[in-house]
């Protein structure tokens, strides 16, 4: 049985919190509208305001819920970093305030400014509050990433000698074999995705989850991304085929780029963008890939609710949740499933 932090009492939190903040930025400071958000997975969200005299600043508490040798995410320390250099670098990320301490009682964990602003993928694809939005969508997406790719990744030590960085396919057959689940769908997958793996050419700074559902966006546009912890190096194909993987369609399946537009859109923004032209093959391989690991990742979130490591509804859902993907994914190779 793992032992984690895993208190989400308000009182609890407001108290730690507290003595964190003043610590940092005095004893003149008050915490105030504390939130505790029910969205995300991997990490424990936390909103509250720093109150000094009457100017409120709205920061946001993530802190690591589950140890990181039982995930495959980037610890928070290295995470941080990621988010310290993506800012510096002009990537719209939210602000990084300041790293955890021992001191704080509150474990691993980062402070950054809170963005105003809506996550929820359906009321994205779906409201006509964001119509105007939709429209710059596969555009803002493109020129965005094309920006993160050329970071230099060193700059975040460590982030190119991760297992998913060296080794993709590798890194997620070790971790399907964590939980000693048979699912012969996606070891189908595994064995299709070898034998007609591409070469992966130049090695490129990756967000590694870029996709509808993590980033805050306004009626405007894309305000920050967030969700950092898949992190690592590799393959441009790989972000966009993750960035048109089904999964991430929200019930528009027509609509392979993220539920907004067709691939041919995207690929043509990404193309202009960066000066770079997008392998059509290899993207089709990384979209397959990327249902594969989608599906693994629900494996692994639900494996954590029954084991008792991190209960939680949503992540009992996840049990079902892989039959489905296991769904798709066959048919995706099929081609029956554009």
């Amino acid at each position: 049985m793992v032992t984690m932090q895993n208190d989400d009492n308000i009182e609890y939190l407001s108290e730690k919190i507290r003595v964190c903040i003043k610590r940092r930025f005095g004893d003149d400071c008050e915490i105030a509208d504390i939130e505790l958000a029910t969205l995300g997975g991997s990490n424990r969200t936390v909103l509250f305001d720093v109150v000094r005299g009457s100017y409120p600043l709205r920061l946001v508490l993530r802190q690591e819920t589950v140890p990181s040798e039982y995930s495959p995410f980037l610890p928070s320390d290295m995470q941080y970093r990621v988010l310290e250099v993506v800012y510096e670098h002009g990537i719209p990320v939210p602000r990084p305030v300041f790293e955890l301490e021992p001191a704080d009682n509150l474990g691993q964990g980062y402070v950054v400014t809170a963005v105003p602003g809506e996550t929820l993928p359906k009321r994205l694809i779906n409201s006509a509050e964001y119509v105007t939005m939709r429209a710059r969508f596969l555009q803002q997406s493109a020129e965005i990433l094309a920006k993160l790719h050329t970071i230099d990744h060193v700059l975040v030590p460590g982030l190119s000698a991760l297992q998913e960085s060296s080794d993709p396919l590798g890194a997620q057959i070790a971790l399907y074999d964590r939980y000693g689940e048979p699912h012969p769908a996606i070891e189908f997958a595994f064995r299709y995705l070898a034998k007609y793996e591409p070469e992966h050419g130049a090695v490129n700074f990756l967000h590694g989850d870029f996709r509808n559902g993590n980033m805050i966006v306004g009626t405007e546009g894309i305000r920050v991304l967030l969700d950092w912890e898949c992190a690592h190096t590799g393959s441009v194909m790989e972000e966009i085929g993750w960035f048109c993987a089904r999964s991430w369609r929200f019930g528009r399946v027509d609509l392979a780029a993220g539920g907004f537009g067709d691939r041919e859109t995207f690929y043509r923004a990404y193309e202009k963008a960066s000066g770079n032209l997008i392998d059509r093959e290899s993207s089709r391989w990384w979209e397959i890939f990327g249902v594969m690991r989608w599906a693994i990742y629900n494996i692994m979130q639900s494996h954590g609710h029954l084991s008792g490591e991190r209960r939680s509804p949503a992540f009992a859902a996840c049990g079902r949740n892989t039959g489905i993907i296991e769904y798709d994914l066959l048919k995706i190779i099929a081609k029956e499933f554009d």
